[in-house]
């Protein structure tokens, strides 16, 4: 049976070709063709079914790799990117543990709301629009460290929004794409600084109006839609983060 072929489409306007290419590879995996962590076929297959020249398809996938959608894995081949497995808020900090453990994760409250305007402008849906917001407290030797607010579509997560909580692991992002498949392809984190307030200051056993460390993320899913946004606020003393500069 003769294999489909994948037509590049025209390059647009200022767009070499193996970038049109790349569009057009991005596209397939998008549509779920290739799901993260699987195997792309070898270059002259993908070459073939596009009708075009094995280095343009090489120069192509060079591009992607470079924008982190996929990974050329020496002597292995050429795979989807897997997404975020944790992208831990533990590397802002310093806490006494000196163990290198996984904190525990408690979600305190689930319920679903509507989204307000600021949250919705994050998440790119209209205000009101329904969401799943989690309040999470995360635990080190048993001890409060970090305390978080999620806000996540509900169009996507609702399997999650009335199952058991003793089931949720302790990383969500893994889970998310086990049990919703909201594969979590990059984020952004914006530090900055506050106060908490006098609940949040209580789930950390710390004094209301304490100072703390306050990191907004917004991740995003391989299409690049904002499937999380998380506020996690920790104890502005143990804030500690090293940048090398080459």
């Amino acid at each position: 049976m003769n294999k489909a072929l994948h037509l590049v489409p025209p390059a647009e306007p200022g767009l070499s070709r193996y970038a049109s290419l790349a569009q057009a590879l991005r596209a397939r995996v998008i549509a779920g063709e290739w799901s993260p962590g699987s195997a792309l076929p070898a270059e002259s297959q993908l070459a073939t079914e596009h009708s075009v020249a094995l280095g343009t398809m090489r120069r192509a996938l060079e591009l992607l790799a470079e924008q982190g959608f996929i990974e050329r894995i020496h002597g292995k081949g050429t795979f989807v990117r897997q997404g975020l497995s944790g992208a831990t808020m533990l590397r802002f900090f310093r806490f006494d543990s000196g163990t290198g453990e996984v904190p525990v994760s408690r979600i305190l409250q689930r319920s679903r709301v509507n989204a307000p305007a600021a949250v919705s402008r994050v998440l790119g849906i209209g205000t009101g629009e329904p969401v799943l917001r989690l309040h999470r407290l995360r635990l080190m030797g048993g001890q409060p460290r970090l305390f978080e607010e999620l806000w996540l579509p509900l169009d996507l997560f609702e399997p999650l929004a009335e199952d058991d909580l003793s089931t949720w692991d302790d990383l969500l992002y893994p889970m998310f794409a086990r049990r919703v498949q909201v594969h979590v392809h990059r984020a952004l984190d914006d530090i900055g600084f506050a106060q908490l307030s006098a609940s949040q200051a209580r789930h950390l056993g710390l004094p209301a109006g304490h100072p703390c460390a306050q990191v907004q993320r917004s991740a995003y899913d391989l299409t690049g839609r904002c499937v999380e946004l998380r506020i996690t606020r920790g104890d502005a003393h143990a804030f500690h983060y090293t940048v090398n500069i080459t």
